[in-house]
């Protein structure tokens, strides 16, 4: 390296560290002092100037530094701690590509995920409102939500995971990864990962949507990219509101996104930014004996992350999240108990940093990383009492009394060979928790896989998995709850073999996975009993089957056709515990059979139909209220709904009429919660090409 690119380097650094100076940095807000200086030393020890005339000498080929014609088999998928091709990843990664968001009869993200094969999306309300997310039978804290690789989890309960600061037509892919990924992000992945992707439009744009249906629903959005030399943005804002299916069940919701990219000599600084405002009748959402709930949350979220280097690829991140909730049992005080003296408040606030690092070698490919996330909750309700009480933001004469924090460390080694025919991933991740003392726990899995022939391809894969307690599993304490501060971390080890078969217009996969998991954390409930306390539960053993197959029927056979895409997917769970405990609230309520069935085709030019069938077939059950109080417990019924949007689209515009649960099915996804009817909308899409 000569003099002059030395000075360049340095220069760069500065830039960057000037930046975090200014006062309206993520940081400077939360009025702490976070160190973040070991961002500027690893990128002088891992930069390395760029060279268009230098190739990284890997075994095998590799298609990710020369992907042009982007599809499903070359787009490069977060799968592992090194950047892989769909095609060679060993994993089970589904990817729901943009024309899939874009056809499909939905307005949000938690409605579109309820079509992806073994996920469980649970709504409490229609259209985004609140929703619990699972992936092969784990439970609602048990999966990570990232935003473009960041970590947007929280702490204080899952239930509020998906309160996701982005508009809908900000997303431009989805990926979900099936299993285990604590080896991969560390804690919280515990049954699988979900990486939400915007922004990946390379053309200046402007586009607006409009619609509206029945129960009073509307929902306007602008969102745009906007190129300009090497900067590229996204910018998004969305507002929907609806009066409700049924009383007390009204929503709005306001969200609002910024993404930034900066592409410099030394690699691509990204910024982004999000705000989520929602307010909306919680009906029975935890209780029916109260139908007057109500809720408001805010959410604030906001990261900054660098890619730099040619031989060695640095990934330096930092983020943070705040999460501020109020919680009405009774909406209405002239309603209210005389018992009922205050509402819960809750903040959530969440900050951390990520570094990752990967280089090529003629042995394939190593990784190296750590992570840091300090998670702090102030509260009324959850956590220790505090020697001086603070103010809850805009609740005027409210106080928090009680918090609690903790600091987590994750250490992480993972080494990919790419072989002509045979792959092979093996990693391992050490972990730290402040609430577990001085101990180090660790997980280590590999994943390896074989090709056949040219659409076939074998793997098997063995990972092991962590989730911390979350502060409502601690701490929460009412009439009929009770937290356990003495919660013991969940603990799993699965072991997954199946095939995956890709060719033209076709791919898909067959497995059969079983996982033990030690220490289960569940809220159970003794015969004679009233109160549902959590618990963690010796053993769970989880065995699963799923199939997929999607077919492209224009890729397959080069021309156009009466029907253009086919998705389908089955999915069969049993689990069995170990424990004397005779009711379970969440561990032993999942889906035990899941079929979807997508299917989109034209009726006639720049007409067409997107159909979605869902079955679902949940274990478990639940104690029906009659109105006044509990009686029987009785079984989940299993049923299936239809939903389906009738395009028309000519060059930049859109228009759609759309229906969810179009033949109008009963059902419940959680005991007493009646789900939407038959939900009719009708909108308009339009895209201008600056």
């Amino acid at each position: 390296m000569n003099k002059k690119s030395l000075v360049r380097r340095a220069n760069h650094v500065l830039t960057f560290k000037k930046f975090g100076r200014k006062g309206y940095s993520i940081f400077q807000s939360l009025h702490k002092i976070v160190r973040i200086g070991c961002l500027s030393v690893c990128y002088l020890l891992f930069a390395i100037p760029s060279n268009a005339e230098r190739n990284m000498i890997i075994a095998g080929h590799d298609t990710i530094d020369s992907i042009k014609d982007i599809d499903i088999e070359t787009v490069v998928v977060s799968a592992q701690r090194v950047p892989v091709a769909f095609s060679q990843v060993s994993r089970i990664v589904k990817i729901i590509e943009k024309e899939e968001i874009q056809s499909a009869p939905v307005q949000t993200i938690q409605d579109l995920l309820r079509y992806a094969l073994d996920v469980d999306v649970r709504q409490r309300g229609g259209l985004g409102v609140q929703s619990d997310i699972s992936i092969r039978g784990g439970s609602f804290d048990q999966v990570l939500i990232l935003l473009n690789g960041i970590n947007i989890n929280d702490p204080q309960t899952g239930h509020h995971s998906l309160n996701l600061p982005v508009s809908f037509d900000a997303v431009e892919r989805i990926e979900i990864l099936e299993g285990p990924a604590s080896r991969i992000y560390g804690p919280n992945a515990f049954s699988g990962a979900i990486n939400i992707i915007t922004g990946t439009a390379e053309n200046s744009n402007l586009k607006g949507r409009l619609s509206a249906g029945g129960n009073g629903y509307v929902d306007g959005s602008i969102s745009g990219t906007f190129i300009t030399g090497k900067v590229k943005n996204l910018i998004s804002v969305d507002r929907r509101s609806s009066d409700g299916y049924i009383k007390n069940t009204d929503f709005k919701i306001a969200d609002a996104f910024y993404q930034g990219k900066l592409l410099t000599r030394a690699g691509s600084l990204e910024l982004q930014a999000g705000h989520t405002d929602r307010s909306f009748g919680a009906n029975s959402f935890y209780t029916p004996a109260y139908p007057d709930q109500f809720e408001q949350v805010k959410t604030i979220f906001a990261s900054v992350k660098m890619e730099t280097g040619d031989i060695v690829h640095f990934t330096p991140s930092v983020y943070w999240r705040r999460n501020q909730d109020r919680f009405e049992l009774f909406r209405y005080p002239e309603l209210a108990a005389s018992w009922y003296t205050n509402h819960n408040f809750h903040l959530t606030d969440v900050y951390g940093t990520n570094l990752n690092a990967w280089f090529g070698s003629s042995l394939g490919k190593t990784a190296f990383g750590v992570d840091m996330r300090n998670e702090n909750i102030w509260s009324n309700v959850l956590g220790v009492p505090l020697v001086t009480q603070i103010p809850v933001p805009g609740e005027p004469g409210k106080m928090f009394t009680k918090s609690d924090t903790r600091t987590n460390l994750s250490l992480f080694v993972e080494h990919s060979v790419y072989l002509q025919n045979f792959s092979a991933s093996m990693g391992l991740m050490a972990n730290w928790n402040s609430h577990l003392g001085m101990k180090w726990n660790y997980f280590p899995g590999i994943d390896v896989s074989y090709q056949f022939s040219k659409i076939i391809r074998g793997y098997a894969l063995m990972n092991s998995s962590l989730r911390m307690p979350t502060f409502t599993d601690l701490y929460y304490s009412s009439p009929t709850n009770k937290g356990n501060i003495s919660l013991q971390p969940e603990k799993a080890l699965e072991f997954e073999t199946g095939i995956k078969y890709q060719f033209k217009g076709v791919d898909g996969h067959f497995a059969y996975f079983h996982r033990n998991g030690t220490n289960m954390i569940d809220w159970v409930r003794k015969p004679s009993d009233n109160v549902w306390y959590a618990q963690n539960i010796t053993e769970l053993n989880s065995n699963g089957t799923e199939l997929s197959a999607k077919i492209n029927t224009e890729r397959l056979f080069g021309k156009k056709g009466f029907i253009q895409l086919i998705n389908f997917s089955w999915s069969h769970l049993s689990q069995n515990r170990q424990t004397g405990i005779y009711a379970s609230e969440y561990v032993l309520d999942y889906l035990k059979n899941k079929v979807n069935l997508g299917i989109s085709h034209v009726i006639v030019k720049n007409i067409g139909i997107n159909w979605q069938i869902c079955y679902n077939n949940r274990n478990g059950t639940y104690t029906k209220w009659d109105g006044s109080k509990y009686g029987e417990e009785v079984n989940f019924k299993p049923f299936i709904v239809v939903d389906s949007r009738v395009y028309w689209k000519k060059k930049e515009t859109t228009c759609y009429l759309e229906a969810s649960n179009l033949f109008n099915k009963s059902y419940f996804d959680f005991g007493n919660l009646h789900e939407p009817g038959r939900w009719v909308r009708i909108g308009i899409i339009h895209q201008l090409n600056l």
